[in-house]
């Protein structure tokens, strides 16, 4: 399984519990995966952590899972990030997708774009299919602030 922008590596560590033979993190922070050091070194040779770029950074070998969970919120060209999570997934993406609502829209932009300077990005269904076009079978689940969406191969 890679988890992109995996963080502190607590989805990892359920699905190793459950039993996944191989667990690869990427994430932007040297922090976060410090954290997902410590928290999955009792799955040893299992446990891969990568501090780079997604987009950039050298990743070995085809995945049957790949993992998006709340990566997609931050990312402005959701198309290249999308592409290379096709190029590494022989399996599924599973990935999560903000969605503007009355309710939580106006406090992310306020919290996040206006406070912070940190851009944030909103997707629609269309949108989501569109990007994940190239796959077999694209599954869309909404909630209440966003989108669960797998897509297999």
């Amino acid at each position: 399984m890679l988890d992109v922008g995996g963080g502190s590596g607590r989805v990892g560590e359920l699905t190793l519990e459950a039993g996944a033979a191989r667990y690869v993190d990427i994430d932007l922070s040297d922090t976060m995966l410090d954290l997902a050091r410590e928290r999955l070194a009792r799955f040893g040779e299992k446990v891969e952590l990568v501090q780079g770029d997604f987009l950039t950074t050298p990743i070995e070998g085809q995945f049957d899972v790949v993992l998006g969970l709340g990566y997609f919120d931050y990312i402005e060209d959701a198309e290249s990030h999308v592409r290379r999570m096709s190029e590494l997934c022989s399996g599924s993406v599973v990935a999560s997708f903000p969605r503007w609502t009355w309710t939580k829209g106006p406090i992310r932009k306020l919290r996040y774009e206006v406070k912070n300077k940190v851009p944030i990005f909103d997707y629609t269904e269309p949108q989501l299919r569109e990007l994940f076009r190239d796959f077999g079978s694209v599954t869309i689940f909404p909630g209440w602030s966003g989108f669960l969406l797998r897509a297999d191969r």
